[in-house]
């Protein structure tokens, strides 16, 4: 790196920054006297802070984020009593892998024990044709590395790398416990549904220039690339088992990856239609939400500032109180 890497997590108002950061969402507002300014988000391994150049030529922009890194100068100010960096100089870096983990958010699981997990749980779906279907994806060694690194989002929950793993290990783990308790659902599908949920966010993110969306992410989503995956997937494995799935369970598991945001609004293609959708939807939404909350108040202590209660949390629509209540 250029210069000495100052963590985010550390920054304090009125003191000096020089480093290298992930630019996150880079744009040009304009001030009252109509002047154009960068506005974005300066993100590494311990968390994210606002910044703002105030002296900014909007054709500058392609240059500035030709790596998806940057080098900055400047100092920090209180806003809204949050840390914000105000920018002198800022310009496109390069970083090579070792950086990478100084740079970007990584889970603090085992990836290789993890990816383990998923596997045996997995290994528990009885019907052979479903078996089939997922040894077609997990015996994909591309998509299973991109699936092992892959963060779950750009910048709400489990925005990190290996982070659509853990957020999915964690939703077959919540079904493994809860599904004795509704033995009216298939806990094959539950299962193959909540693998592949979101596993086509491999095409839709990247994570190589920090977390961005792809051409693919953009003009088709994950949610209908799943659903294409898992029609070219199922055929393969009918094909290479000789134990076919009924075309019903392939429309059911579609219908999973179609409706599991639950509403169109929130980027479903349909409203769950199954029970087995329904449950997967409502475990998916409850894993996300809670640890976009745990992730807001951030009650190890690593977040700025000493409010009680954090910013508005949109994706949640509320504040968040932050202590735990029981805490001494």
């Amino acid at each position: 790196m250029d210069r000495p890497h100052v963590a985010i997590k550390s920054l304090e108002a009125n003191t000096t920054v020089e480093g290298i950061y992930n630019l996150v969402n880079p744009q040009v507002g304009v001030t009252r006297q109509n002047q154009p300014y960068l506005k974005c988000l300066l993100r590494d391994a311990t968390g994210e802070v606002a910044a703002r150049k105030w002296r900014f030529n909007e054709s500058d922009m392609p240059l500035l984020t030709r790596t998806g890194f940057v080098w900055i100068a400047g100092r920090t100010e209180l806003y809204n009593d949050q840390p914000q960096l105000i920018l002198d100089e800022i310009r496109a870096t390069e970083v090579d892998e070792h950086d990478l983990a100084t740079l970007l958010p990584t889970t603090n699981r085992d990836i290789g024990e993890m990816f383990d997990r998923l596997r045996e749980i997995l290994g528990t779906i009885a019907h052979p044709g479903m078996r089939a279907l997922m040894d077609a994806y997990l015996g994909d060694d591309q998509l299973m590395l991109n699936f092992r690194r892959c963060p779950a989002a750009v910048s709400l929950h489990h925005a990190w790398i290996g982070g659509l793993l853990e957020h999915t290990l964690q939703l077959l783990e919540l079904a493994d416990r809860m599904l004795p308790l509704y033995p009216g659902l298939s806990r094959d599908i539950v299962l193959a549904g909540l693998f592949l949920h979101d596993l086509a966010k491999t095409f839709e993110l990247s994570w190589e220039r920090g977390f961005s969306y792809t051409l693919d992410g953009n003009l088709i989503g994950h949610v209908v690339r799943g659903a294409i995956i898992l029609q070219i997937k199922a055929a393969m494995a009918a094909k290479a088992s000789g134990h076919p799935l009924p075309a019903d369970a392939v429309r059911v598991l579609q219908h999973i990856v179609l409706s599991h945001h639950s509403l169109p609004e929130h980027g479903a293609a349909r409203i769950p239609g199954t029970p087995e959708a329904i449950f997967v939807a409502m475990l998916d939404n409850l894993d996300a939400k809670t640890q976009m909350a745990l992730s807001a108040v951030d009650r190890d202590g690593t977040a700025p500032g000493d409010s009680a209660f954090t910013d508005r949390v949109w994706a949640l629509d509320t504040r968040l109180y932050r202590p735990d209540p029981l805490a001494e």
